[in-house]
C-alpha cells in the first residue's frame, strides 16, 4: 500500500529534495508551500502523514499544527515538523503545538526517509 505524505514548506530546494527522496522509497508526497493551503490540502487528501515546515508564509507552523490538531478527520494523522529551529526549547515547542516529532534541518539525504518511516512504526504499535 503506498503511503501518502503532505510536505508543506515554503524553500523550494527544500522541497524538491524531501520530495525526491520520498517519492523514490515509494512515498505518494503532495506539496503546499504555504501554512493555510496545507491545512486546505490536508481537509482534501486525508494524508497518511504531514511533514511541517515551521517558518512558513502567512502562517507559522505552530499555528498549522494546532489548527490541523483541531480538525477532527485529522487529529490522529502524524505531523513531524521539519525545521531548522534547533535551540533549547524548540523541540519541545512543536510537540506543544501538536506535533508528533521533529527532524532538524538541513535534512541529511542518507537518513531522512528513514526518520520519516519510524514515525508511520510508532503510529503501527499505537494501533496495535
Amino acid at each position: 500500500m503506498k503511503r501518502t505524505i503532505l510536505l508543506i514548506e515554503d524553500n523550494e530546494q527544500n522541497m524538491y529534495l524531501a520530495t525526491f527522496l520520498l517519492e523514490r522509497n515509494g512515498f505518494t508526497v503532495l506539496q503546499s508551500n504555504d501554512g493555510r493551503l496545507g491545512i486546505d490540502r490536508a481537509l482534501e487528501s486525508n494524508p497518511d502523514l504531514i511533514l511541517l515546515d515551521i517558518q512558513l508564509p502567512s502562517m507559522d507552523g505552530y499555528t498549522v499544527a494546532r489548527k490541523i490538531r483541531e480538525i477532527a478527520s485529522l487529529s490522529d494523522t502524524p505531523i513531524v515538523a521539519v525545521t531548522s529551529y534547533a535551540m533549547p526549547g524548540d523541540r519541545e515547542k512543536t510537540i506543544e503545538a501538536g506535533c508528533n516529532g521533529y527532524i532538524e534541518k538541513p535534512i541529511n539525504p542518507d537518513t531522512f526517509v528513514q526518520e520519516v518511516e519510524r514515525f508511520f512504526e510508532e503510529r503501527s504499535k499505537d494501533d496495535e
